[in-house]
């Protein structure tokens, strides 16, 4: 009888092992659609791959198709590896459990900013002179550079959603620019990088527009992990990442930055400070 008992209890954690092992048989990396899906896939792809490589495990790139379907993705747990913005991180952590790694360093550096920009033709010359003007923000209204960090800047100048403009939304940041560019609209709220990117400046004379006003610099883009990731795991995903200059550099280049560095929750606390005064949100 104890051998019996011995033998369905060892069955039962070789079972167990099993489906442990399965469970992180393919390890989910989710990507917000900061620039269009194709560019971001392209752009991914191989930090996806060499993350398979040193953890051992497939990890599957996943990019959705808009803001919208992203964080349905994120409240449903489809992500275990995760990239988006600020605003995301501060909400995705307080509500679901998230665990923030890593952020981005672009263009050498380390915080990034919200902007307005409009076309250097439109006789627009101060933020005050986007009253009764229409602003189209890029992603949404979750949108930390795009949208929360541009209100900020609108707010500060006394200038009220619905009261003082209208605010529409394209699809990205580089939609929203690309869309002022062909007068569209009457400025665009967008990250202060965007007018520099290639998916950009492919397709306006960039040269026709300029940044009317920057929000306060904050922590750039940043990586979590869900909150099922054990710690061991996600220390390995971390400094697989922040050695990328070391081991693989092309990766670094295919994902246009310049590095990823390692970060904390407190990192995000200016974050909180405009997601605050912006929408009246804490976190």
């Amino acid at each position: 009888m104890t051998r019996h008992r011995t033998t369905i209890h060892l069955a039962a954690a070789l079972a167990l092992l099993a489906t442990s092992a399965a469970a992180w048989a393919d390890l989910t990396m989710g990507v917000f659609p900061r620039r269009p899906v194709g560019v971001t896939h392209k752009a991914f792809k191989p930090l996806a791959a060499h993350l398979s490589q040193v953890l051992g495990e497939k990890v599957t790139l996943v990019v959705p198709k808009d803001f919208k379907a992203f964080w349905a993705g994120v409240k449903a747990g489809r992500f275990d590896l995760v990239h988006y913005n600020q605003y995301h991180y501060l909400k995705s952590h307080k509500e679901l459990g998230y665990r923030v790694i890593v952020a981005n360093e672009e263009r050498g550096k380390r915080t990034i900013a919200g902007a307005l920009s409009v076309r250097k033709d439109s006789g627009i010359e101060s933020v005050a002179d986007l009253k009764g003007k229409t602003i189209l923000f890029g992603g949404g209204r979750m949108a930390m550079g795009s949208y929360i960090a541009p209100t900020a800047v609108l707010k500060r100048a006394g200038l009220v959603e619905g009261r003082d403009y209208t605010a529409r939304f394209a699809k990205n940041p580089p939609a929203a620019v690309i869309a002022v560019y062909n007068k569209a609209a009457d400025a665009a709220g967008s990250g202060n990088v965007v007018l520099q990117l290639g998916v950009v400046k492919s397709r306006i004379d960039v040269g026709q527009m300029k940044v009317l006003a920057e929000s306060e610099p904050f922590t750039h883009l940043c990586w979590a992990v869900a909150p099922s990731v054990p710690e061991a795991k996600a220390k390995k995903i971390q400094q697989a990442m922040v050695s990328l200059k070391q081991t693989a550099p092309a990766v670094l280049k295919a994902a246009k930055v310049t590095d990823f560095y390692a970060v904390t929750d407190k990192d995000f606390d200016k974050v909180r400070e405009i997601v605050r005064f912006a929408l009246g949100e804490s976190y």
